[in-house]
């Protein structure tokens, strides 16, 4: 067995377990909502995990272990912060109705060990770069892959601010932020995602991972087709009226200048 499959199986092993543990917690919790600031600390988890066990060397190791350090913890901090104190989340409060006393078992497997799975599959350039490259002198993709890292990032933290400042002032209760950010695109924080994930995908091909291109491809699809941009605006119409109108003038995803054309 080569050293990537070994560390491939015994990543999902391990995350196999840890998703095991906090689905028996979030029983005793009665809140699987526990899932969602694990999210960005699986991926740390799983980078030092490949980075340990296979003793990786060179500048590019270094630097895809420290960008999803960055991006990992800070993401997992915000959405604790976020849902301190706030109860579960309406998406697992809705499943929990929906499934009744069976809810208990599925959240099992379409909450926990779903996310595990997918966790792993997306960190595929992560681990097979760490695993993998050798310890070669850092080129211009590997610069190209940091500065789109560092524009999602920048995205992605600036946007998740500036919605906390906005949430916290009860006078914007039921209103829609479209100012900073939030203005050239609907949804800043997945965009920042978006660009994360591409760039460190470009820095794990400068070790030879390019083969992994999958998984970035399936994180974009997720952000805007699945879990990300459609599944929040399903519903957000209804809690905010004067979302219609703000669809119509900026751009879903990718950041673009306002349109001029009025509410309809």
């Amino acid at each position: 067995m080569s050293p990537l499959v070994l560390t491939l199986a015994v990543n999902l092993a391990v995350l196999v377990g840890l998703m095991l543990l906090l689905w028996i917690l979030s029983l005793i919790l009665r809140d699987a909502s526990i899932v969602d600031p694990f999210w960005g600390m699986g991926f740390v988890i799983l980078a030092w995990m490949t980075y340990l066990v296979n003793s990786s060397t060179g500048a590019r190791p270094i630097l895809l272990l420290s960008l999803t350090t960055l991006w990992g913890v800070r993401l997992s901090l915000h959405l604790s912060k976020r849902n301190w104190g706030h109860g579960e989340d309406r998406r697992y409060v809705s499943m929990r109705e929906y499934h009744g006393p069976r809810f208990w078992w599925i959240s099992l497997f379409t909450v926990f060990l779903l996310q595990g799975v997918l966790l792993w599959f997306i960190a595929l350039p992560i681990q097979a770069a760490l695993a993998t490259s050798q310890p070669t002198a850092l080129g211009w993709i590997d610069a190209v892959g940091g500065l789109v890292w560092l524009v999602g990032m920048f995205f992605e933290t600036v946007g998740d601010w500036q919605l906390a400042r906005f949430k916290a002032d009860p006078a914007h209760a039921g209103r829609v932020l479209d100012r900073g950010l939030w203005r050239y695109t609907r949804h800043p924080n997945y965009f920042g995602d978006f660009c994360v994930w591409w760039g460190l995908y470009l820095i794990a091909v400068g070790g030879g991972a390019w083969w992994t291109i999958a998984s970035p491809l399936a994180m974009s699809f997720l952000l805007m087709k699945v879990s990300g941009v459609a599944l929040l605006e399903s519903t957000i119409v209804d809690r905010r009226p004067e979302y219609a109108a703000y669809q119509l003038r900026t751009s879903p995803f990718f950041p673009w200048p306002p349109s001029n054309q009025p509410p309809q």
